[in-house]
């Protein structure tokens, strides 16, 4: 059986008074991509936030490759090896598309990721290379920010709302690129509102519903019939 690499146990998160997530357990294994469901104001932006070190969590509620990361902040959550694609992008500014992909390898981790290779999955990049990353189109920055995350050379990757705002045949061009990225042996982790998408490329899937795991299954094994109830809370 694949080394389990990441380990969620009695994940709870708050916002202040708000609680947003009640005792999730989840695990990915190595080599291993998981889906993400569920609608909106689900959990699953801050289940990202909390694996990633955005977010405070309690003592050995997340643990990775053995090492309790819960206390981490997100700077040393990245030097273990997860780097976070935000959702919205979250480019910086003032700053070209070589630039952004710089700053996204200022962790130091060695791997095959570099400016290079970014270039090489997304030739788009290369020719808009000197130009700020916000006048890019939404879909060239969905590809800076996955370019930014790659090159911190992770072996866990969280794609938070891949396909958000973009047009389908941007998100065809994203999802074609994906064997490119996770097809070395890294995991991921990706929210996906389009569960036709989320299911043809994930192993495993988890659907959130108010906080709270409702389902856990085998993509290709877990009927829609199962996912509209575990989705929509109905019985």
């Amino acid at each position: 059986m694949p080394e389990t690499i990441l380990e969620i146990k009695g994940l709870n998160a708050h916002y202040r008074d708000f609680q947003a997530l009640y005792g999730v357990d989840m695990t990915v294994a190595a080599g291993e991509v998981l889906a993400i469901i569920g609608a909106n104001g689900a959990g699953k932006t801050t289940l990202m936030r909390s694996i990633s070190g955005l977010m405070a969590n309690g003592a050995g509620q997340i643990r990775y490759r053995g090492n309790d990361i819960s206390g981490l902040r997100a700077d040393q959550v990245a030097a273990t090896g997860i780097a976070l694609v935000p959702e919205g992008r979250q480019l910086f500014r003032s700053l070209s598309v070589e630039e952004n992909l710089i700053i996204g390898g200022q962790i130091g981790r060695k791997g095959p990721w570099n400016v290079q290779a970014v270039f090489k999955l997304f030739p788009i990049l290369a020719e808009r290379r000197a130009v700020p990353a916000t006048s890019l189109s939404g879909g060239q920055q969905q590809m800076v920010a996955i370019g930014r995350a790659l090159m911190a050379n992770p072996d866990l990757i969280l794609f938070d709302e891949i396909s958000l705002g973009l047009a389908p045949i941007i998100i065809k061009d994203i999802y074609a690129a994906l064997p490119g990225i996770i097809g070395e042996g890294m995991s991921a982790l990706i929210v996906e509102q389009d569960i036709t998408k989320a299911l043809s490329v994930s192993n495993r899937l988890y659907c959130l519903q108010e906080g709270r795991v409702s389902l856990e299954g085998v993509s290709g094994a877990v009927s829609r019939a199962e996912i509209s109830r575990a989705y929509f809370g109905m019985e």
